[in-house]
């Protein structure tokens, strides 16, 4: 078995997602337990006790959801969708909030009140690859002393563009996510994986000074490890969130079992028009409190440290050591019912 280093991977032949690969220990580990491994770290100068953010999404992220993803050491980013923002200047229901999502129509007058709270803003947009988000980051950039976060990219030819307009964070995938279209609307979007890599490598290249969110395709924790170890700085979820007592909307009762709703931020349901559409809606059985998903995501991501010999989260950015999986042996890795 060959094993691969990100350099291997990011020259293979293949658009790679993180099914297509595992990661490989190679050395005897000096971590005796997973309660030795460290997950914090720093993003955005936040000090955060895991490398997660919520996805700015209706059916994920409210004021609860934020206010409780930073009890829990995490990241939460508001979404844009609704009236919830609108409380966050009405009462103290904001508690320990640090990240708000924008569109590109947004005017001043609100970016203002977002900085004037001490928020990052994210500019939140199917593809940051695009002039008018370029314009807009180097407006907000010029006028307020804030973090921003743009999104979403799936190669780095554009990344030192972005840097250069003044994002301090990129949201890297497009059409991985669970609910998304865009791939099969638009034919565009690659691997996870390959996107990781290729934003990776043009950020070292460049030597450019901008963090890497992996956002799209994470669907347990075993990915999250995978994705922190290919170079990412955090990542966002929103299905693995979704369906929580804190996520935004209304849990439903049907044939005996509780749901809630979870969709796409570019679905009808979102936009409420018919234009073209990039996501689907669906029900996602109830979870109950989102500690217990985070938890969850805490203690993979330890062990995974664990079995690599890495005590932190900065040593695990530097792993070096995958494996390829053919068909069968990612199939032969799942649980059996």
């Amino acid at each position: 078995m060959k094993i691969y280093s990100k350099c291997d991977l990011n020259l293979y032949n293949l658009a790679l997602t993180y099914d297509d690969i595992s990661l490989v220990p190679t050395e005897i580990s000096l971590v005796k337990s997973r309660t030795q491994a460290n997950t914090q770290t720093n993003f955005l100068n936040l000090d955060l006790g895991l490398p997660v953010i919520s996805s700015p999404m209706d059916t994920v992220t409210g004021i609860e959801m934020a206010n409780a993803l930073s009890e829990l050491g995490c990241l939460g980013i508001v979404n844009r969708f609704d009236s919830s923002l609108d409380e966050l200047f009405t009462n103290d229901t904001a508690g320990n909030i640090k990240a708000v999502s924008i569109s590109l129509n947004d005017n001043e007058e609100q970016i203002e009140k977002f900085v004037g709270k001490g928020y990052a803003i994210c500019i939140d947009t199917a593809n940051a690859a695009n002039v008018t988000v370029i314009k807009k980051t180097e407006e907000i950039k010029k006028k307020f002393d804030v973090k921003i976060i743009v999104g979403n990219i799936a190669h780095g030819g554009m990344l030192k563009q972005l840097v250069d307009a003044g994002a301090d964070a990129v949201r890297v995938g497009i059409g991985g996510g669970s609910v998304c279209t865009t791939s099969v609307q638009t034919g565009i979007g690659i691997g996870q994986v390959s996107s990781l890599l290729d934003v990776y490598f043009a950020r070292g290249k460049g030597n450019l000074n901008i963090e890497i969110i992996a956002d799209g395709g994470i669907k347990n924790p075993g990915d999250v490890a995978k994705a922190i170890a290919l170079g990412a700085d955090t990542v966002m979820l929103g299905r693995l969130l979704a369906g929580t007592r804190e996520a935004p909307g209304e849990v439903i009762k049907y044939n005996d079992q509780l749901w809630k709703k979870y969709r796409g931020s570019a679905s009808f349901g979102v936009k409420m028009k018919n234009e073209f559409i990039e996501g689907e809606e669906t029900m996602i059985p109830y979870k109950g409190s989102v500690r217990n998903v985070i938890n969850a995501i805490s203690d993979g991501l330890r062990s995974a440290m664990s079995y690599m010999n890495k005590i932190t989260i900065n040593e695990l950015k530097k792993a070096d050591t995958f494996a390829v999986l053919s068909n069968s042996s990612y199939l032969e890795r799942l649980p059996k019912k």
